[in-house]
């Protein structure tokens, strides 16, 4: 069967069995998502090639461990996730760029009127996001820019739905305050 054919599930299956550099495949499917994901937590490209390394290096080492009946998708963003955090706590703040502003914008619980300066809500967005706690800024991350479901997060943060909502609620009505505190938005 032809790799691009092959379900995560699969190929994990195949690497764990038979074909170890079929490892490729996982890597060619997740590399620019886990890319676009971690840039959220790491702007310094160099940087965030060292912590994607580390993503697919410990994700191949514990292939053995993850569960083919469970998303492998939600298995490795925990991993990047993980390693993002590990890495904020080292170095970093969090940034986001210009497209990732229309994301948040789109949401219809935050409003910004329609002539704003596009960099100056990036800036905005970030230090909401930078001092916000660790719990409401992960959540929406993962929802609003990996457009991840309620399902997904909870896989990957390791709480249950219900909580997810919770933590996006809160986390959107704290960044929604921010912004309205600073004159953008009128809702």
């Amino acid at each position: 069967m032809n790799p691009s054919e092959m379900t995560d599930s699969q190929v994990v299956i195949e690497v764990r069995e038979r074909n170890k550099e079929l490892f490729g495949e996982i890597i060619r499917r997740y590399q620019t998502r886990l890319t676009h994901y971690l840039r959220k937590f790491i702007r310094q490209n160099d940087e965030l090639e060292d912590v994607l390394q580390v993503v697919f290096i410990k994700a191949y080492e514990n292939l053995f461990g993850f569960d083919v009946t469970r998303g492998f998708s939600a298995w490795i963003y925990r991993i990047a996730h993980n390693e993002a955090i590990n890495h904020i706590r080292k170095y970093a703040k969090v940034s986001v760029a210009l497209d990732e502003v229309e994301m948040i914008l789109r949401d219809e619980s935050i409003d910004v009127p329609g002539d704003f300066d596009r960099s100056l809500v990036q800036a905005q967005v970030e230090a909401s996001l930078g001092a916000m706690k660790e719990k409401y800024r992960e959540p929406l991350i993962l929802f609003l820019f990996e457009e991840k479901t309620y399902e997904e997060i909870s896989d990957i943060l390791r709480v249950p739905t219900s909580t997810v909502g919770t933590l996006l609620a809160r986390g959107k009505k704290i960044l929604k305050e921010d912004l309205l505190k600073h004159g953008y938005g009128t809702k």
